[in-house]
C-alpha cells in the first residue's frame, strides 16, 4: 500500500508540467494554431522564474517572471504564425531552439553556476500546503491514506494544475469566448464573416497559452526543485502534444492522458536499477525511455482516428 501510495504522489506531481503544457496547447490548437514551441516557453519560463525567484527571493514574483517571459515566447510565435502568416512548425522550432540555448549563455552569464541557478529555499520556493484535516485522518485506514498522502501536502501549482481542468472545459463550452475560439479553429471565415476578428482571438488564445506555459515552467523550477538546470524540461512539452492529441482536443480526457504519461514516468524512476523477473537489472537507459516508448504505441494503435481542428496550422488569408 505504502508503495501505491508513492507511485501516485509522484504521479501527481510530474504530471503537473504536462497538464498545464496540455491545457496550453488546447487553447492555441483549438483556435487553429499549432504550437510545437511548448517545450521552449515552460523552459524559459522556468529558467526566468527560478532566476527573479533567487534575486527576489519571493516565489510568487518568480512566477510572475515566468508567465511574463512564456508570454512574450508565445506573442512572438503569434507575430510569426498569425500576423505575417510564416509556418508555425518552423516558428515554435525556432523557439524551442532560443530557450535551450539562451537558458545555458544566460544561466552562465549572470549565475557562473554552469547554467544552473542558486538553490531556492524559504519564501523563494511554494511549499508544500498541509490541508485541514490531513494529521488528523492520518491514521485512518484508505481514507486517511489518500486525503493526507495523495490530496494533502502538494503545493499551491499543483491544485490551481488541476483546477484549470474544469475551468478550461467551462471556459470552451460554456461561453461566448470558447464558442468563438472552437469557431475560429474549425472556420475563420465564418467567424470573419460575422464580423469578428480572426487575428484578435487567435492572439488572445496564445496569450492563455503563454500563461499557463509560464505556470508550468515555473512549477518545475520553484516548486518541484529548488531552482533550474540545464534542460530541465526534459522533453515535456512534446509529451503534452501527445497528451493533447491522445484525449482528441479535450480537457478532462487531456487530464487522464497526463496522469497515464506522468504515471509511467514516475514507474520509470521508481523501478531504475531494480532487478526484474528472469530478466534481471534492466538498463536505466531503457528505463527512461519507457514513457517515450508507450507514448508511441498507445498513438499508434490506441487512440483511434484523431481528428484536429479543420483550421489548425493553416494560415488564415482574408479574401478580398
Amino acid at each position: 500500500m505504502d508503495v501505491l501510495v508513492q507511485l501516485l504522489d509522484a504521479t501527481i506531481r510530474v504530471s503537473v508540467p504536462l497538464l498545464l503544457a496540455c491545457l496550453a496547447g488546447l487553447y492555441s490548437e483549438r483556435a487553429g494554431i499549432f504550437d510545437i514551441g511548448l517545450e521552449g516557453k515552460m523552459l524559459a519560463g522556468a529558467f526566468i522564474g527560478a532566476s527573479a525567484a533567487a534575486v527576489t527571493g519571493s516565489a510568487w514574483l518568480g512566477l510572475l517572471a515566468a508567465i511574463l517571459i512564456a508570454t512574450f515566447f508565445a506573442l512572438v510565435h503569434g507575430f510569426a504564425s498569425i500576423t505575417h502568416r510564416g509556418n508555425q512548425i518552423v516558428s515554435g522550432v525556432a523557439i524551442n531552439f532560443i530557450a535551450a540555448g539562451s537558458t545555458i549563455i544566460l544561466g552562465q552569464a549572470w549565475f557562473r553556476q554552469g547554467g544552473r541557478t542558486p538553490p531556492l529555499s524559504g519564501p523563494a520556493r511554494f511549499e508544500a500546503i498541509t490541508l485541514p484535516g490531513a494529521e488528523a485522518l492520518r491514521g485512518v485506514p484508505v481514507v486517511g491514506t489518500i486525503y493526507s498522502e495523495l490530496i494533502s501536502g502538494h503545493s499551491l501549482l499543483v491544485y490551481i494544475a488541476f483546477l484549470m481542468v474544469p475551468f478550461t472545459w467551462w471556459v470552451l463550452f460554456r461561453t461566448r469566448f470558447g464558442l468563438r475560439l472552437r469557431a475560429v479553429g474549425e472556420n475563420p471565415a465564418a467567424v470573419d464573416t460575422a464580423g469578428i476578428s480572426v487575428a484578435w482571438l487567435r492572439y488572445r488564445a496564445v496569450i492563455c497559452t503563454g500563461i499557463l506555459t509560464g505556470v508550468a515552467g515555473a512549477y518545475l523550477a520553484v516548486a518541484q526543485n529548488a531552482g533550474f538546470v540545464k534542460d530541465m524540461t526534459a522533453g515535456k512539452g512534446f509529451i503534452a502534444l501527445a497528451a493533447l492529441i491522445f484525449s482528441k482536443w479535450r480537457p478532462v480526457p487531456a487530464m487522464f492522458a497526463c496522469l497515464l504519461f506522468g504515471f509511467l514516468e514516475a514507474a520509470s524512476i521508481r523501478f531504475q536499477g531494480m532487478p526484474w523477473p528472469v530478466i534481471g537489472k534492466v538498463p536505466v537507459q531503457l528505463i527512461n525511455a519507457l514513457p517515450f516508448i508507450l507514448t508511441v504505441i498507445l498513438l499508434a494503435g490506441f487512440i483511434g482516428k484523431a481528428i484536429p481542428p479543420r483550421a489548425g496550422g493553416v494560415p488564415y488569408v482574408k479574401e478580398r
